[in-house]
């Protein structure tokens, strides 16, 4: 699939549209994202953080909130430093699909700093904090964090985080 710049993008439907962060035209992150050697275990993910993601699930409801995740990643733990909603482009509420122009301009931001694209989130309304079928089949690019908020009928909130490896989730500890 191809975005309005023309540059080649992953296609993460299913709960999922993010374009890849090592398909930009001039390859700026594509060496960063695979210098990294080993699969991350865990996500640190502040508090309030994690109060910024439910309450753009709360917000949003029934429809899945989106965004990507700017951090840093230090041997086996990812630091998640800031949420960046985004735009869901997806026509179902059960879907979501970030705008590949706002994630372009992040990693333009993020340029010369030591902060990349470490991944995206998004909500499941009435859904499990796990990922989808679709998430699965959406997936490619490797050790990028997916972070879900699952909210219940009552309004409660479940974070979970995996990483995307070897062709499958793997579950991350929150810390």
């Amino acid at each position: 699939m191809a975005t309005a710049a023309g540059s080649r993008r992953e296609d993460f439907t299913g709960t999922a549209d993010v374009s890849s962060a090592s398909a930009l035209p001039d390859g700026s992150h594509a060496d960063k994202m695979s210098a990294v050697p080993v699969k991350p275990l865990s996500l640190h993910l502040p508090s309030h953080l994690r109060d910024q993601l439910i309450a753009e699930a709360l917000a949003t409801y029934p429809r899945e909130c989106c965004g990507l995740i700017e951090g840093v990643r230090r041997g086996e733990t990812v630091e998640a430093l800031k949420l960046h909603p985004t735009r869901n482009l997806a026509r179902e509420a059960d879907r979501f699909e970030i705008d590949p122009m706002e994630q372009f301009r992040l990693l333009k931001d993020l340029r010369g700093t030591e902060r990349d694209i470490v991944g995206c989130y998004h909500s499941h309304p009435n859904g499990r904090a796990e990922p989808s079928p679709r998430d699965l089949a959406s997936a490619a690019e490797e050790h990028f964090v997916w972070l879900i908020a699952a909210l219940d009928a009552d309004g409660a909130a479940a974070l979970t985080a995996h990483v995307y490896a070897d062709g499958a989730f793997h579950p991350l500890a929150l810390a």
